[in-house]
This record gives C-alpha cells, structure tokens and sequence, in this order.
C-alpha cells in the first residue's frame, strides 16, 4: 500500500490540528474525508464562527462533514460509505466505538503530552501549570477509556523557564504534525509496534489528570506560594488567563487578567494580595515570597504592561483579592 492508497479520513477542530492536516495534504497522502465541529454562532450580530479546520478544508476543497452528532445514522452510513482504511484525530471530541472502530487499520489520535502523563482535555496548560520541565506528544490507538489507547509513538521536549502555554503549544503543534506523518508512514509500511499503556504504568510512570480549564481553575490565590503562581500564570497565558480581583479604597471590585511575571522574589511579610507599586513595578505578596506583575488586563480594557497600567489606574490603597 502507499500513500495514494490509504483512504484517510480526519476528524479536528482548532489551529493545533490544521498543521496535521496540512502536513497530510502537502505530502500527497489520500484526505477523502475531513469531520470538524459545526459552526458557532457569537455576539450580538450572530457572527458565525468556522473552525480553523473546516477553512482550510475549504481552502483544499477536501470533502467536509459537520455533523451534530458522531451517532446520527445518517453520518455514519456517509463515512461508512468513504471507505476510509484509517481514521486521524486531533483535537477533537470523543468518537463513539462505531466511528473509531469502524476503519481496518483503526483509529489513532495525537496528544499533546507523554502518555499516561496528562490524559484529558488541558494537557498543554497542566503540564505548564504544574512546573514541568518536560513534555511531547503522543500517537496512539483509540479505546473505550479516553487517552489510554496504546501507545505508537511519543516524541519529547524541554519547557523552558520563561515558556507559557502558547509558545508551548505551538513547538508540540509542528513535533505532533511531523510525528502523524511518521506515524501514518509506519502503519503503511506495517512497522507499527504499539505499546499497552498498562507496561507503561507498571514500569513506574503515574497517569497524570489533565481536567477541562474552567473560570475557577483560573483565578489566583494569592496565598498560594509566589513559585506556583508563577507557573499557574504562564500555564494560562495568553489563553484563558490566569486572573485576580483587585479591591479599591471604597471596596470596589476590578476584574484583571494577569498575562506575565517576573521570576519569583524573595520576601514579602505582609498579607498574600499586598500591593507595593512605584509606577515602575507592581509587586504582589505570594503566600511566601512576591510577584512582579509585567503584564495585565482591566475588564473591558486592551492588554497592556504595568507601567501603563499603572499610569491610568490608581493603586493607592488597593490589594488584590
């Protein structure tokens, strides 16, 4: 079989996924099917909003499929009728058994993380959040279990320090695309040698959680110690954002986003939320220790550095909530 051969059909949403499909398609592999979410209606006009991968599926003029539901038996006599060999998917919603069983050289998904580490919807933002200093991606088959396929391959790389989720993301979006490419290469060739994640986890790797981000996860605990909110902070930066509350002298409440900080400093003494600002630098007091705030964003404002933050609100008597 070659690469012209292998009838593949991919399943995808965000920008993370085009890069694969792109990838795909210059190298002349054999796209016959492209499933993405529907379309979103926003905002007060009612914009609609298409996923990165119905444009430029659209761009390819590559077969699109936007189905409600994965069960509905009309889409899935449609995919059937594709006679796709093998199913790719990538940033996507879980399939049902009739879809990623349905292909003789089965399903397989990229992850981003080193599976069993960071199974679920964030693995990206944990791994950053929690202070790694290491993570990859992974293809593996799909299963019942969400992420506990077994494995085909994993390729890693170093977190930097200074590193946020985006810039992370986008160096494990180019490995992962280039990682589907050999990963389909070995299936065609029949090189494929999958590895249960069960050994994995007998040979002393733990599985890691990477729960779905919600507005709660996000939001700053100022008692927390200034290290962890460091890396809590770049695991949500630029997106969604790690945020605080500050507390004016007439104890009004200013919703902000916080994008950055400096490393953690030494410090502090005074209650966790303390501000000190000198127009230069906004410092905050950690549950031990303190941040400098380089980056942030009043509700309602555009995103901004401190000092010109600090120019047009007044922090005279505030704190952070």
């Amino acid at each position: 079989m070659t690469k012209e051969d292998l009838r593949i059909v991919f399943f995808g949403t965000p920008d993370f996924a085009v890069e694969s499909l792109k990838r795909l398609v210059e190298g002349g592999y054999n796209i016959v099917g492209v499933v993405t979410m529907p379309d979103k209606i926003a905002g007060r006009g009612h914009r609609i909003i298409e996923s990165a991968v119905k444009q430029y599926a659209l761009e390819q003029g590559l077969h699109l499929m936007q189905p409600e539901s994965l069960k509905d038996e009309a889409f899935v006599e449609h995919l059937r009728s594709l006679q796709a060999q093998l199913h790719i998917v990538i940033a996507f919603r879980m399939l049902p058994e009739v879809v990623w069983a349905m292909p003789p050289l089965g399903t397989f998904n990229l992850h981003a993380s080193l599976l069993p580490k960071y199974r679920g919807a964030a693995p990206i933002n944990w791994a950053v959040m929690n202070g790694d200093t290491t993570t990859g991606v992974t293809t593996f088959f799909l299963k019942h279990k969400i992420d506990t396929g077994d494995v085909i391959q994993q390729k890693s790389i170093e977190i930097g320090r200074t590193d946020n989720v985006e810039t992370v993301h986008d160096r494990l979006m180019t490995l992962g695309a280039g990682m589907v490419i050999d990963t389909v290469d070995a299936i065609i060739a029949g090189t494929v040698k999958p590895i249960p994640q069960e050994q994995m986890l007998t040979a002393g790797v733990e599985p890691t959680p990477a729960p779905k981000i919600y507005t709660e996860t996000c939001r700053i605990d100022w008692s927390r110690p200034a290290e962890q909110l460091y890396n809590h902070i770049r695991g949500l930066s630029p997106y969604p954002a790690a945020w605080s509350e500050i507390i004016d002298t007439d104890g009004n409440t200013h919703h902000v986003k916080i994008f950055a900080t400096g490393e953690p400093l030494a410090g502090g003494g005074s209650a966790p939320g303390t501000i000190a600002a000198d127009g230069k630098h906004l410092r905050v007091t950690c549950g031990d220790g303190a941040l400098e705030i380089l980056s942030l964003q009043l509700s309602g404002k555009r995103r901004m550095p401190a000092p010109d933050f600090m120019r047009g609100f007044s922090l005279a008597g505030c704190h952070f909530a």
